[in-house]
């Protein structure tokens, strides 16, 4: 049955790709190479906050909407027009059979109004409301625990709407919720109030959204080989998954910032579940053992791509270039000793980790991750990175300035891993690294996001000339 989406007007590339990914978490059974079906209201653009979306039942909508960072509500659609008057005449067009069930003199309900592109008046909203009387409620009114609430909603008409699309006409829904948000969830998760934070901490409400789109959820066990300060574990933790991390920086993983604030404080602080293990690992020389594979139901991470933190591998600088021979820690100084690492590069970044994914990942397992993109002069089309094992299922992106965004790729594993899997692989890496824009292999990426003012742009009055210094032009990252 179709049911009215209503989204948050945020991240609206993200939105499609979450709900399609919670429809198949919560048992929608979609064919292979097909998503859900989606519709438009009439002249909507796109954009817009209001999609319908066909699922097999009321309970996958309402698990989708409870669970959904971006998902405002699912509502079964009763009525919609340009005018009262059309939506009247929808509304009593509905079939009296999935009406009146809700409508019963031993119920309680409540009306609420919302708009999108103009606010209403308290006024404006009752005369709204007080104009459904037609529709036969014998229930009693109860604002603040009912058992049904409904949902008056209007896109007003405007050229200009909240950085939308012009819209054509209004639109008036009307509609029973069937689910909605929890929208606490976010400010508990804050931040601003994690007890220990990195310069690269995945922002909470990114970090939900990488979750549900490697549905995470009770039973399942989720890695992260870059984990940090452990942003993104706590997010899958928060949604049942049990959890496994590793980062290259010892310091990290073990020490934190001392007893009571580091990986496992965050954890401690939400009371949910520590996880299985945090592992001190390289992700370009990883030590799995060569029998053991298969063990995770999904990895999600945020590579180092050289904006806010570059990629380090182990060996250091003199070890990597040939200049000096691997060095034998003593044994007197290996408690404490930090090993040394060199540069690593993005292109060896993703090519090592579509390789541990094609290993570790179970079937069917998600592989979640950034990609940057640093659009050129030129416009030519951005080739992500592929790998024989993996189905590319969603790409999300996220535009942080005129020239750089990154998109959050998801892929499925649907071939399972072997020698001849890894050599098509490897070829298929080569070919991606000689096609992909120079700035990737270069590591050049850092210097494009923040680049000298043009200094053609520069006022010379000596009175208030400042040097040129570099801008940070991906603001929100």
């Amino acid at each position: 049955m179709w049911f009215l989406c209503v989204f948050y007007h945020r991240l609206l590339d993200f939105r499609k790709p979450e709900v399609e990914a919670l429809a198949e978490l919560f048992g929608e059974e979609i064919a292979e190479n097909e998503s859900l079906q989606w519709r438009l209201p009439e002249h909507h653009h796109n954009d817009t906050p209001f999609h319908f979306v066909q699922l097999s039942s009321e309970e996958i909508a309402r698990n989708i909407a409870k669970r959904s960072i971006l998902v405002k509500g699912m509502y079964e659609l009763w009525g919609e027009g340009t005018c009262y008057e059309e939506l009247k005449d929808s509304i009593q067009s509905y079939p009296d059979s999935r009406k009146l069930p809700f409508l019963t003199s031993d119920s309680t309900f409540r009306i609420s109004v919302e708009t999108f592109g103009k606010a209403l008046t308290f006024e404006e909203q009752k005369d709204r409301i007080q104009s459904l009387t037609y529709i036969p409620f014998e229930g009693r009114v109860d604002l603040k625990n009912p058992d049904h609430n409904f949902f008056l909603m209007e896109m007003i008409e405007s050229e200009e709407n909240n950085g939308l699309q012009p819209i054509l006409q209004r639109r008036i829904f009307f509609g029973r919720e069937v689910g909605f948000a929890d929208r606490k969830l976010l400010p508990t998760f804050q931040l601003k109030s994690r007890t220990y934070l990195g310069p690269t901490a995945m922002d909470a409400e990114m970090a939900f959204l990488m979750a549900n789109q490697a549905k995470a959820t009770s039973g399942k066990l989720v890695y992260d080989p870059f984990v940090g300060t452990g942003s993104i574990l706590v997010s899958a933790a928060r949604f049942g998954a049990m959890t496994m991390g590793a980062d290259i920086d010892i310091r990290v993983v073990r020490d934190g910032r001392g007893p009571d604030c580091n990986v496992w404080s965050n954890f401690k602080q939400y009371g949910l579940p520590t996880p299985v293990a945090l592992l001190r690992m390289d992700n370009n020389v990883p030590p799995w053992r060569s029998g053991l594979k298969e063990i995770f139901d999904a990895i999600i991470c945020d590579p180092p791509y050289g904006v806010r933190a570059g990629g380090r591998k182990s060996g250091g600088r003199k070890i990597l270039r040939g200049t000096v021979d691997p060095y034998t820690v003593p044994d007197d100084k290996r408690t404490d000793h930090i090993p040394s690492t060199g540069a690593y590069s993005l292109v060896e970044c993703v090519h090592d980790l579509l390789h541990l994914a094609a290993r570790m990942l179970v079937m069917k397992g998600r592989l979640v991750f950034f990609f940057p993109v640093l659009r050129d002069e030129t416009g030519s089309e951005v080739k992500f990175p592929e790998h024989p094992c993996f189905k590319l299922v969603a790409v999300s992106e996220q535009i942080l300035s005129s020239r750089y965004s990154r998109v959050l790729l998801t892929m499925v594993k649907v071939e399972p891993y072997s020698e001849d899997i890894e050599e098509a692989a490897r070829l298929m890496h080569l070919e991606f690294r000689e096609n992909h824009l120079k700035w990737l292999e270069d590591g050049n990426i850092h210097s494009s996001v923040f680049k000298p003012i043009d200094s053609s742009q520069i006022h010379t009055d000596p009175k208030t000339f400042k040097d040129p210094k570099p801008k940070y032009r991906g603001k929100y990252v």
